[in-house]
């Protein structure tokens, strides 16, 4: 995000508390821990540093990829998180508003900063990318639905083909992956992962790149619009590909006007800030054979795409 972005947005939202949109549920570590284990911790979780607590969970310090990457220069990855952390943390307090929280980053140009309360004690952290979710969501841009596939989604569709109708064991899928992240910046994780499956298949090489084209866009939809975690899923026959996406985040208000290409639901004032609205829909359906999407208001969204294989 840059400077001139965190500038506008200040201005717009200047008063909007940290609790509404820091991230509540942290992942700290304890000073005991190695260094070692905290590596493999931001490797797992795909998050580039961490708070550090005591036993009544007051923030002590933090331990980052820098302080990592020193440790593996000089050979100390087994000693205690206690020994090579940042004990100097500056912290944001609970009651901080929005323009707080700029004013931190801009002064600290730190990634990320534990939020506490009174007593020192961790209660959230806060990101770059949480404000700019906090942002689109508190405008609306990200509130869609659909009234009429409410009947729809309230049955069995979920365990149904969007395509077919028939059935489908989406425990018996032949590649999965769970998207856990909100960092537009990882969004695409997936797609490649399932790009490499589809090769690894002797899937010819134009149907993989279709599949792979599509399937980023669906993934980065639930990455910046459904503020949920999401779900691919794929499916192999001999004659066709089938991917499907599932989020249950805020859905999609008017299907057949996001199908629309240059579609946005940004205003004008909104676009300065350097958010867009566009929802990637019209790209997957170029790329796919045949494309369903379902969505309601607090449901989510399912994007179901068929791909035909051509073996010639």
């Amino acid at each position: 995000m840059t400077t001139e972005i965190l500038e506008k947005v200040q201005k717009v939202f200047a008063n909007l508390s940290v609790k509404e949109f820091m991230t509540k549920e942290v992942i700290y570590v304890k000073p005991d821990r190695t260094v070692a284990q905290v590596k493999e911790i931001l490797r797992l979780k795909r998050i580039s540093g961490v708070p550090v607590v005591n036993d009544d969970n007051v923030v002590i310090g933090i331990i980052s990829i820098e302080d990592i990457i020193k440790c593996l220069e000089n050979g100390t990855l087994n000693e205690s998180v206690s020994q090579h952390m940042t004990k100097n943390v500056v912290c944001i307090s609970e009651d901080s508003t929005l323009q707080d929280v700029i004013k931190h980053f801009e002064r600290f140009r730190y990634g990320r900063f534990p939020v506490v309360d009174t007593q020192g004690r961790l209660v959230g952290i806060v990101t770059k990318n949480d404000i700019l979710a906090a942002v689109a969501t508190r405008l609306g841009l990200l509130y869609l639905h659909d009234e009429r596939r409410k009947e729809v989604l309230e049955k069995d569709a979920l365990n149904r083909s969007l395509v077919t109708g028939e059935e489908i064991d989406k425990k018996g899928a032949d590649f999965y992956f769970k998207i856990d992240y909100f960092d537009v910046n990882l969004a695409g994780i997936g797609a490649a992962q399932l790009k490499k499956f589809l090769q690894s298949k002797g899937i010819p090489e134009n149907d993989v790149r279709r599949v792979a084209v599509a399937t980023y866009e669906a993934e980065t939809n639930v990455v910046i619009h459904s503020g949920s975690e999401g779900e691919i899923f794929c499916f192999l026959t001999p004659d066709r590909i089938i991917v499907r996406v599932e989020d249950k985040g805020k859905g999609i208000e008017n299907i057949e006007l996001a199908m629309k290409e240059g579609y946005s639901t940004a205003p004008d004032y909104v676009r300065e800030l350097g958010f867009g609205a566009g929802m990637g829909l019209p790209n997957m359906k170029r790329f796919s054979d045949k494309m369903v999407v379902l969505s309601e208001k607090g449901k989510g969204v399912v994007v179901e795409m068929v791909f035909y294989i051509n073996n010639k």
